[in-house]
């Protein structure tokens, strides 16, 4: 398969992965097992097309305020650490197994997303421009759901969505696949964090978790320099692409979006196991 094949499907996986938070990875790894690269290969490409998107998306996110850093920082401690063992055990594991592994997740995710209608977050009057952002002090904030719209929330459960970064931050380490597919939903449905923050904060943090997994990566001499330097050139791209996408849907369709492509994955990867 020549560079410019990975190139292409990495643009293409950046969009998407910027719009949901799921990294893009989890679609990437495998499209490009599927299309004929091994495994092996196709891992390193996908952390290293997450690194260049999440640093693409940034600067637009920034501006929105849609991050939430404090709780971003939180769960990547966990998710980090997750990724460093995931990379270093990854060559014991079989490749089946990862594929049903991350299968399961994903239609679990997609099928939480799917179900649940409506804000949960509702908009508060009270709430003033100034609010938006986090707060000092605490990893609750407040986004803008329109021009005239505040929502402010509080995320919950932080114990057992700790749990679920370490995961994510596993899955992505040993398979390649950015664990945003199973941090996205884990602040939507399990912290209750509202979707666009949710994956703007996703978007912000696997960069920081795929870095960690590709340094164990490079120790062990699977990162290709020619085709990862052209997959962070079209990933950069389509992280900006992606991010101005996802400032402009509503809550309601970029849950729907994000299900609906979860549920597409969980049925490629079991095809392809």
């Amino acid at each position: 398969m020549d560079i410019v094949g990975p190139a292409l499907l990495a643009f293409c996986a950046a969009v998407l992965g910027s719009l949901g938070g799921l990294g893009g990875a989890i679609l990437l790894v495998p499209l490009l097992v599927v299309t004929g690269m091994a495994p092996t290969d196709a891992a390193p490409l996908g952390l290293i097309m997450v690194a260049a998107s999440s640093v693409a998306a940034g600067p637009r996110q920034l501006v929105e305020r849609s991050v939430n850093h404090r709780l971003g920082v939180t769960i990547e401690l966990l998710a980090s650490a997750g990724a460093v063992v995931g990379a270093i055990v990854s060559s014991a594991l079989s490749d089946t197994f990862l594929t049903y592994l991350l299968a399961s997740v994903a239609a679990v995710a997609s099928i939480a997303g799917a179900g649940r209608s409506g804000l949960r977050n509702l908009p508060d009057p009270d709430c003033e421009r100034s609010d938006i952002g986090e707060r000092v002090g605490t990893i609750s904030g407040a986004y803008v759901l329109s021009d005239d719209e505040i929502v402010p929330y509080r995320p919950r459960n932080l114990r057992t969505g700790l749990g679920f970064m370490a995961l994510a931050g596993f899955v992505a380490g040993s398979a390649g696949a950015s664990g945003g597919f199973i941090k996205t939903p884990a602040m939507t449905e399990l912290m209750k964090v509202p979707t666009r923050v949710a994956a703007s904060t996703t978007t912000f943090t696997v960069g920081i978790t795929a870095s960690a997994a590709l340094v164990i990566y490079a120790i062990q001499g699977r990162v290709d320099v020619e085709t990862g330097s052209l997959v962070v050139s079209t990933s950069l791209l389509g992280g900006v692409v992606g991010a101005a996408v996802q400032s402009k849907l509503p809550p309601a369709v970029t849950r729907r979006v994000l299900s609906a492509l979860l549920f597409v994955i969980a049925v490629l990867l079991v095809v392809r196991a």
